[in-house]
């Protein structure tokens, strides 16, 4: 497991002592964010997978998340680094500064062109996980939702939550 990480060289290797001194602090305040995969901590978001220990499918589900998400694709949000320690398995994710699209529904200076404009991003986002050319696997989402479309500082859009 650990050679086939070492491919991932421009990815961060995050030590368990890092996460934990982030993450594990029950100060609720760093807490952005909480969904079905992890918590989204202010300036850094990290999915920490829940492994089954007896179905053997933690290591390769861990590996294929960090393999399709640090290739980049501009409308997909990207994996920044990873820890792999002891029993534990996180992926960690660029820090999307305008949260999820679902906050920003209900504001009416969100502008019709900046609509479409998501709509296109998150289509071209979709087409290229669903669409094995460029991936060469092909990965059907599932639970596309506003909460899974991330804003980035510039308003643009990233499909997020592919639960891999």
């Amino acid at each position: 497991m650990e050679v086939f990480l070492d491919q991932f060289q421009d990815l961060k290797h995050f030590e368990l002592k890092e996460i934990k001194s982030i993450t594990a602090k029950s100060d609720d305040n760093k807490v952005t964010r909480e969904g079905g995969s992890g918590k989204v901590y202010s300036g850094v978001a990290f999915k920490r997978l829940n492994l089954i220990s007896n179905s053997g499918q933690g290591n390769p589900k861990f590996v294929k998340e960090i393999f399709m998400l640090s290739r980049t694709h501009d409308d997909l949000i990207s994996c920044v680094g990873f820890c792999s320690e002891d029993d534990e398995k996180v992926v960690v994710y660029e820090y999307e500064y305008h949260g999820s699209l679902d906050c920003h529904l209900n504001n009416m200076s969100v502008m019709l062109m900046q609509c479409l404009k998501i709509y296109f991003v998150v289509a071209r986002g979709l087409c290229y996980l669903h669409g094995s050319k460029e991936t060469h696997q092909r990965v059907i989402h599932r639970d596309i939702k506003s909460s899974n479309i991330l804003m980035d500082e510039n308003w643009n859009a990233k499909v997020s939550d592919m639960r891999l």
